[in-house]
């Protein structure tokens, strides 16, 4: 069984959960006399139409986790932990006296001065290279033929009224 206290809901701007089946989070704060109780209820997270569900959110991806996974998850986490804390002391160090090196960076630095190493040609590629580099040459060789077009249907037949006349 679970309620929402709506007293705390008025006077904290937030809900207490009671109940005691419920997990819960209790957040205390010096100003308060009792701990405020949090729950995110996973299955309650709204979806969205053109958005998935975070991973994080995900029932199947959060709970359904294999040990080895985990394991993975948590030395990769150890990994960048360590990389931080190497990169926060050079940054901190007060006498440095060359640059910090930065791989990440060094590596996007590459990339962008000579893109075509790093291009992969997909459908999203293809597709957007077609888009923008071939159909507005066809677009506009249409536009501009089938006014040409007009315009000399309009002169063959003296129709066409021209607004700068060099004779009158």
């Amino acid at each position: 069984m679970v309620s929402f206290d709506s007293q705390w809901k008025r006077k904290f701007g937030v809900a207490k959960v009671t109940g005691s089946s419920v997990s819960t989070r209790d957040f205390t704060s010096s100003r308060l006399s009792s701990p405020i109780c949090h729950q995110t209820i996973m299955a309650d997270y709204p979806e969205a139409p053109l958005v998935t569900r975070p991973k994080t959110l995900d029932p199947k991806e959060y709970f359904n986790i294999s040990t080895e996974h985990r394991r993975n998850e948590e030395a990769r986490a150890a990994l960048r932990a360590n990389l931080k804390r190497e990169y926060q002391i050079q940054l901190n160090n007060p006498h440095r006296k060359e640059l910090i090196e930065d791989p990440a960076l060094t590596h996007w630095v590459k990339a962008r001065a000579s893109p075509y190493t790093y291009f992969r040609p997909t459908f999203k590629t293809s597709l957007l290279g077609a888009m923008f580099g071939v159909a507005p040459l066809f677009i506009l060789y249409f536009i501009f033929k089938t006014d040409r077009d007009r315009k000399e249907a309009q002169i063959a037949a003296g129709t066409l009224e021209r607004k700068f006349q060099m004779s009158s």
